[in-house]
């Protein structure tokens, strides 16, 4: 497939990207191939445009993928002010994730990210990024150490389907170096409150109820710890 010329205008992400002659499905499926991430090709027109910013991991292969320096690649993004406790280097960074987009992005980035401990709780999820990274993590790291905590039966096929993927990747009984790696339980009592979360060693995304609806989730908060 063809891809237009790169024009001036275009920010040197875009043009990383032509450089290689590839579309944006092609660079995103590349991506994810270095990453385990579930980058698609909206979001890398986002990233391009400067519309969203880029994470850290994706950051870190996509100067991989373009052999370009970061401060190349995503000066059109980084023109934004950062936080005070971005800036000043905290031991915790705590953003608030205010649209649907930026929520699901944050939880892909979570489970693709996890490396030791990947910790999912609630029986609503449904968003088949979120949950093909979850299952991508557990295959792709046999030493991930993952718990999913449920509240009562899924409330979704996808959620069903998911989990018994994860029962066909890990056997629940087995043990990896005497650590037994899949947990799946679920909270009693049946009417105890619901939580939402998704943890990693290093992340943690909570999603938090609509304004307009207790049922809905579309913002969350991110809590990033940094070095």
């Amino acid at each position: 497939m063809s891809v237009a010329a790169a024009s001036s205008t275009d920010s040197a992400l875009k043009r990383g990207r032509l450089a290689l002659n590839m579309t944006l499905d092609e660079a995103a499926d590349a991506l994810n191939e270095i990453t385990g991430g579930a980058t698609d090709a909206s979001l890398m027109s986002a990233w391009e445009s400067g519309r969203r910013r880029t994470g850290k991991r994706n950051r870190a292969g996509l100067c991989r993928l373009y052999r370009e320096r970061p401060e190349a690649l995503f000066a059109h993004q980084d023109g934004e002010a950062t936080s005070v406790l971005e800036t000043y280097g905290t031991a915790v960074v705590v953003k608030v994730l205010t649209r649907w987009t930026d929520l699901v992005e944050a939880m892909v980035s979570v489970a693709a990210g996890a490396r030791e401990q990947l910790v999912v709780t609630g029986s609503r999820s449904r968003e088949k990024a979120y949950l093909a990274a979850i299952e991508t993590a557990v295959a792709q790291h046999p030493d991930l150490v993952h718990y999913r905590v449920l509240y009562g039966p899924p409330r979704h096929r996808a959620l069903a389907d998911h989990l018994m993927r994860l029962l066909e990747l890990r056997d629940p009984s087995a043990r990896r170096n005497g650590v037994k790696t899949l947990h799946i339980g679920m909270v009693e009592p049946a009417a105890a409150l619901e939580r939402f979360f998704v943890a990693s060693e290093t992340q943690a995304v909570v999603p938090l109820p609509s304004f307009h609806s207790a049922e809905g989730f579309n913002c969350g908060a991110l809590e990033l710890l940094t070095k």
